[in-house]
């Protein structure tokens, strides 16, 4: 267990400075295209996010299954070392963004 703390650690760092240059990228793209004054309807289209709520759902659904498949892993009672219990983790959290896509593909085409 000792051994995974720095990879997660590293995932973390890594994983803020993705999302910190994704967000800072993606604001001075609009910004240039607002002073160009090349806004248009597709254009805005384009960079039109989630509803909150819809971002809720996600999250909700992605944890939900996350937990869904630790508690799996518990009762089966893996050991830490064997591969399996990190399939089963992906797979459940695989699951939830399935979920979530068939949700959101639903409720677009009403």
């Amino acid at each position: 267990m000792d051994d995974l703390i720095p990879i997660v650690a590293i995932i973390s760092v890594f994983g803020s400075v993705i999302l910190f240059v994704s967000t800072l990228t993606n604001y001075s793209l609009k910004k240039r295209l607002i002073e160009k004054d090349m806004v248009t309807e597709e254009t805005a289209n384009m960079f039109k996010s989630m509803t909150s709520k819809q971002n809720s759902l996600k999250w909700g659904l992605i944890v939900l299954f996350a937990g869904i498949g630790l508690i799996i892993i518990d009762f089966m009672r893996l050991d830490g070392d064997d591969p399996m219990p990190y399939g089963i983790e992906a797979v459940c959290v695989a699951l939830g963004f399935l979920v979530y896509y068939f949700l959101v593909k639903n409720e677009d085409d009403k």
